[in-house]
């Protein structure tokens, strides 16, 4: 604290020796010592209070950042739900529109006038699968990790046959 030698010390020791006596000087010198040390402990207690309300701004700073970040991310993920979400029922209605052209088509030529045997398979197979085409389109890329769906057959599946119990 301060730049004080042994020699300067003796010579205040002296002249603290020769001005206040022998008998008063240990009493002074106790008292003093106190003092000092009083003033040390207050000097350290306003530095780590001063250390302590730094660091304490410090954490409210960092937990204003975390909470802008925070409110930030939430943002991004309801804008991104609400993109998906918009995207699907797109697809979805897209989907069930291209399933009630398709139904119409098949009801048609039953419904019609035409003749069941003048319905054209091979017409009503490429109709189909142009129809499964936009649909797909509409619905965008598969999620990842899904399974793939069987494509539709065209040809009719044969029933399998009965067993006969006996």
């Amino acid at each position: 604290m301060f730049d004080v030698g042994f020699s300067e010390l003796m010579v205040i020791g002296i002249v603290a020796l020769l001005v206040l006596g022998p008998e008063r000087l240990p009493k002074v010198a106790r008292t003093t010592g106190h003092l000092l040390g009083r003033l040390q402990r207050y000097v350290s207690d306003v530095k780590s209070d001063i250390s302590r309300e730094m660091q304490l701004d410090e954490l409210k700073r960092l937990q204003e950042e975390a909470r802008q970040s925070a409110i930030s991310l939430e943002s991004t993920v309801r804008s991104e739900m609400a993109g998906i979400e918009k995207d699907v029922s797109s697809s979805l209605q897209s989907a069930s529109s291209a399933v009630a052209d398709l139904e119409n088509s098949i009801k048609a030529p039953v419904d019609g006038s035409a003749v069941a045997s003048s319905f054209d398979h091979d017409a009503a197979s490429a109709q189909l699968d142009r129809q499964l085409a936009e649909a797909d389109t509409h619905a965008g890329p598969a999620p990842s990790g899904a399974a793939v769906a069987e494509e539709p057959r065209s040809e009719p599946v044969p029933p399998e046959p009965k067993s006969i119990k006996s």
